[in-house]
């Protein structure tokens, strides 16, 4: 298994536990968060990018496949915002690979891990094209105006989903 943190910043040398925001984990603990190699086409994007993303899992439904899939050998899409089409264009990130013996999986749908313990990186790649970044790794990517009709849609199906920073997203029509 391969884990990774993706960022913006370009040299970051030690990754120490932070105490999470999100309401529904102990904030008395410090983690540091990685995301397996799978879900890592979720954070191809911009930070602050809302996107939808999903992909097939156990779970997942012929119906479901053949609706929100343009071809059975796609398994995972992604979709943005048109006004983030530049942002994608010029934005490269960072990306630390850990040693996952210190992690543990805190959500498999979104291919979460959490460490608890300070993390120096084992290796960083650089992505300066995300649209191919995502090409190569068989990710579909799809260039919407506005991101709510599809995040109401894909909550209703039996697809693995993420649904992020949609703080950023352009209002509901």
């Amino acid at each position: 298994m391969r884990l990774f943190h993706v960022s913006e910043e370009d040299s970051i040398d030690i990754f120490n536990p932070r105490i999470p925001e999100r309401n529904d984990l102990d904030k008395s603990v410090g983690l540091v968060w990685a995301i397996d190699e799978q879900r890592l086409p979720n954070f191809l994007t911009p930070r602050n990018c809302p996107r939808i993303t999903y992909h097939v899992g156990e779970k997942t439904s012929v119906k479901d496949k053949r609706v929100y899939f343009t071809t059975p050998d796609i398994k995972h899409v992604v979709i943005i915002e048109s006004k983030w089409f530049e942002a994608m264009k010029n934005t490269s990130l960072f990306i630390y690979e850990f040693d996952p013996k210190d992690f543990e999986l805190q959500d498999s749908i979104a291919g979460y891990y959490i460490s608890k313990v300070r993390q120096i990186p084992i290796a960083k790649y650089i992505i300066s094209d995300l649209f191919a970044a995502l090409f190569e790794r068989n990710v579909e990517l799809r260039v919407v105006k506005n991101l709510w009709d599809i995040s109401d849609r894909i909550k209703g199906t039996t697809l693995n989903w993420s649904i992020c920073r949609m703080g950023y997203a352009q209002p509901r029509m």
